[in-house]
C-alpha cells in the first residue's frame, strides 16, 4: 500500500533529525536477509546506542541533500538501510562488519563520515579500528604507566631501607 505524503513528511522528519544527530553512518543492501536476522543486527546495533533504519531512497536523497550530504546515485540504485551512529563513529561499520562474516546476505555499499561519502573499503578499514572504550582503556594505561614505575621506585627505596634495617637488627642480636 502506498504511503500518502503525510507518511512520508514523517517519515523525512525522523530521517532528517538522525541525519542532523549522527556522527557516522553505514549504508547496507539488505537484500535476502531474513527477518529475525535483520532483528538480531538491530539489537546488536541498538545495543551500541546505533539507529538501523530501513527507507526509501527517494526520501533518504531528500535527508542527506536538506544537509547537504552528496551521496553516489549508484548507491542508492537498490533499497537500502542505513546505520546511524549517535556516539561512537565507528560502532555501526565495526558492528556491521562482525554480522557480515556470519551472514552473507548483507553487503555494505558505503557510508559517510564527517558528512563526506565514504566507500565500502573506507568502512570496513574504519570497522579494523578500536572502538572508543578500547581506546579509553589504552589512554588510562598509557598514562597510569609512569605513575606506576615511579610508586615502585620510591618503594624500592623504602625496601631498601627496611633490608638495612633489619640486617642491624639482626647483627646486634647476634
Amino acid at each position: 500500500m502506498a504511503k500518502t505524503r503525510k507518511q512520508k513528511e514523517a517519515i523525512i522528519d525522523s530521517l532528517d533529525q538522525k541525519v542532523l544527530n549522527m556522527k557516522s553512518a553505514v549504508i547496507v543492501d539488505y537484500k535476502g536477509m531474513k527477518v529475525k536476522d535483520i532483528t538480531v543486527l538491530r539489537k546488536n546495533l541498538r545495543a551500541q546506542s546505533v539507529d538501523f533504519s530501513v527507507a526509501k531512497t527517494t526520501l533518504l536523497r531528500i535527508a542527506f541533500k536538506k544537509h547537504n550530504i552528496a551521496i553516489d546515485e549508484s548507491m542508492l540504485k537498490q533499497p537500502v538501510a542505513v546505520a546511524f551512529a549517535m556516539d561512537d563513529e565507528v560502532a555501526p561499520a565495526k558492528e556491521i562488519e562482525k554480522f557480515a562474516k556470519t551472514n552473507e546476505s548483507i553487503e555494505i555499499l558505503g557510508g559517510i563520515l564527517e558528512n563526506k561519502q565514504i566507500d565500502a573499503d573506507a568502512v570496513r578499514r574504519l570497522a579494523a579500528l578500536p572502538s572508543k572504550q578500547e581506546l579509553y582503556g589504552k589512554l588510562v594505561g598509557t598514562i597510569a604507566a609512569p605513575l606506576s614505575g615511579f610508586v615502585n621506585v620510591l618503594a624500592g627505596n623504602l625496601r631498601g631501607l627496611v633490608n638495612v634495617l633489619n640486617a642491624y637488627k639482626d647483627k646486634k642480636e647476634a
